[in-house]
This record gives C-alpha cells, sequence and structure tokens, in this order.
C-alpha cells in the first residue's frame, strides 16, 4: 500500500482538546479523525473538497487515509503499540505500564517475541514516552494564563489553557496511506498542498494566536508496512494506528483481540453546536478480522444542519500476530 511518513515540527504551542473539552487539560495526541477534518478544511481552500469528499468521505473505498499524529524525537518515531503485546511482564528498574508511547523498535521487537532489556530505559513523566538514557522527551505539558478583555476595555475575564509545548528536535509524525497507485498520483499533489497549508496556518485549538503551526512538511514516500517496520511473518490481526469505526463490510471478530472504545465528540468548525457523540475503537487497538479493515466515514452534523459533518474512521492498520512466539534477545 503506497503512503507518505510525514513530520511535522512545530514552531510554537499546539492545542489539542481532550475528550472532555475542559481548558486546562490537553490531549497528547491529534486523532485522525481530528486531522482529517484539518485536511478536508485545506482541500476546501483549494478548491478540492468536493472532489476530495467523493474520494474519501462518500466512498466504499477511500483513496486515502490517516493515521493519528504520534510524537518523535530525533530520528525517534514513538507510537501507541499494540495492546496484546504491552505492557510487557513486570520490572524491578521501569515501571513499562506509565508509558502510553514507545519507540517504534521496541514494538518491533515485541510483536517478534523479542523480549525488551531493562537498561537504559526510563518513562518521561512529561510527555508519557518510553525513552532510552540520557533522550529528552519530545514534548511537555503547559498552562498559559490568558485574559479576554471586552471591546470597550471595561471588563476583563482571565482563563487558562492547557498545551504542548514542544523540545528542539521534537513533533509528530503522521501516516497517509492511498489505497492504490492511481490514487496516489491523483492525490499525492493536492495532499503535500493542503498539509503545507495546515503548516502554515495550523492544526488544533488557538489558531488565532498562532498556536498549531510548524515548519514545512517532512515528506517521505514509500509503502506500508515497510515505512515503519519490517513485516512479520504471519499475522492474525490489525493493530491500528487510527481511531477506527467500523463499515458495515467489516467482519470482525469481537470474541477476540485487544481494543478499547472511546466516545469522539467536539463542534462542527466555525460554529457553536456539538456534533454527534460516535463510539470508535482507539489507536493501539488490536482486532480480528478477515481481511485488512476499512472503516467509514460517519455523518455526525447536529439535526438541521445546513451541510453534511464528516467523521473519519477509516483504519491506518499495521499485520501482527495476536501472540508472538517467544524468542530469546
Amino acid at each position: 500500500m503506497p503512503a507518505l511518513l510525514i513530520k511535522l515540527r512545530p514552531t510554537g504551542p499546539w492545542r489539542i482538546g481532550p475528550d472532555s473539552g475542559d481548558r486546562d487539560r490537553v490531549d497528547r495526541i491529534y486523532h485522525s479523525d481530528s486531522l482529517y477534518s484539518a485536511v478536508s478544511g485545506a482541500m476546501s481552500r483549494l478548491g478540492e473538497l468536493e472532489p476530495w469528499l467523493d474520494a474519501t468521505a462518500r466512498a466504499d473505498q477511500p483513496a486515502v487515509r490517516f493515521s493519528s499524529c504520534f510524537p518523535f524525537y530525533g530520528q525517534t518515531l514513538y507510537v501507541i503499540p499494540p495492546r496484546n503485546v504491552w505492557p510487557p511482564p513486570a520490572s524491578a528498574k521501569v515501571r513499562f505500564k506509565g508509558a502510553r508511547f514507545v519507540p517504534l523498535k521496541v514494538v518491533e521487537s515485541l510483536i517478534s517475541g523479542r523480549a525488551i532489556g531493562e537498561e537504559n530505559w526510563a518513562i518521561d513523566g512529561a510527555s508519557e514516552c518510553l525513552i532510552s538514557g540520557g533522550a529528552q522527551g519530545p514534548f511537555r505539558v503547559n498552562v498559559r494564563s490568558n485574559a479576554a478583555v471586552d471591546r470597550h476595555g471595561e471588563g476583563v475575564a482571565p482563563h487558562s489553557t492547557a498545551c504542548l509545548e514542544f523540545t528542539p528536535g521534537g513533533g509528530l509524525w503522521l501516516i497517509a496511506s492511498f489505497a492504490g497507485e492511481a490514487q496516489k498520483e491523483r492525490w499525492n499533489g493536492p495532499l503535500q498542498a493542503a498539509f503545507r497549508l495546515l503548516a502554515d496556518s495550523g492544526f488544533g485549538g488557538g489558531r488565532s494566536r498562532g498556536w498549531g503551526r510548524s515548519e514545512m512538511p517532512e515528506i517521505q514516500e514509500g509503502e506500508l508496512p515497510e515505512l515503519l517496520l519490517n513485516p512479520v511473518e504471519s499475522s492474525d490481526g490489525y493493530w491500528l494506528l487510527s481511531v477506527f469505526h467500523p463499515s458495515a463490510s467489516d467482519s470482525i471478530d469481537w470474541q477476540h483481540g485487544s481494543y478499547s472504545l472511546s466516545t469522539r465528540g467536539g463542534r462542527v468548525e466555525g460554529y457553536s453546536d456539538e456534533k454527534k457523540p460516535t463510539r470508535m475503537l482507539t489507536e493501539g487497538s488490536v482486532i480480528v478480522c478477515a481481511e485488512a479493515p476499512v472503516g467509514a466515514a460517519s455523518n455526525v452534523a447536529p439535526e438541521d444542519f445546513a451541510h453534511p459533518v464528516y467523521r473519519s474512521g477509516f483504519a491506518v492498520a499495521i499485520p501482527v500476530p495476536l501472540a508472538p512466539q517467544a524468542r530469546t534477545a
């Protein structure tokens, strides 16, 4: 499956709103459904919105799918590991279950059945990343104070907003996968243009104050899963790198696998109206299905809204074994 590995190096704070909507809290993942909405907005400004929706949200087989955005630091890509292999057995030296994100090389070892050593690993509390000895975490959470002043200057309303502040060398990465070479040829150019536009205008909340911006995206072309890790010899499960809402054609064995659910909400961009909530599988879930999962986009527009509002539940998934055979390191 042809794909792009896209790295975003933030130039300032990012605000990723949590499911609760609390101002003083921030999510550490920019989820794939929010990313799809941002790219769709950019496609609208590029004059490609209707063809884009026809090729993705309105299509049975989407031309393009997105993973969620995960942190990186230097050359190390972090990710939410497969739930069936994480956390590893308890260690006297490292509290592995405290890590939400782990390096891809650790995931590759675990799904191949190789144990990871306890030496030279630590948990960065600020980012919840498993880091090697001496390394920095890719970001930290900060709460910034602000004050809203009315137009007459007579009233002041102080408030605080949480954000992610990235360390030098840190940022976010994602995968954009294409259904085939023809879809890549059609959408590679517009997609890269959309990400350049978003890098300049911003992702997430606080864009009016300059938050959510990044340097021009770093884009590497390749194929999945080789862009991320070496393919496994045999697999009977799929590891989700995106939030996922199954389509009617996805035949999933809910009695097996290891997965978790969350309810995705939010407001319509530019309006105060709330989107209809959607139950979705979360990143890191491992599911069992007869064929690679596809997923579906849902119309989550409020009742009597002027136009459809789509939430992407398309799957970016990597084949993995449910029970890796134990091997010596």
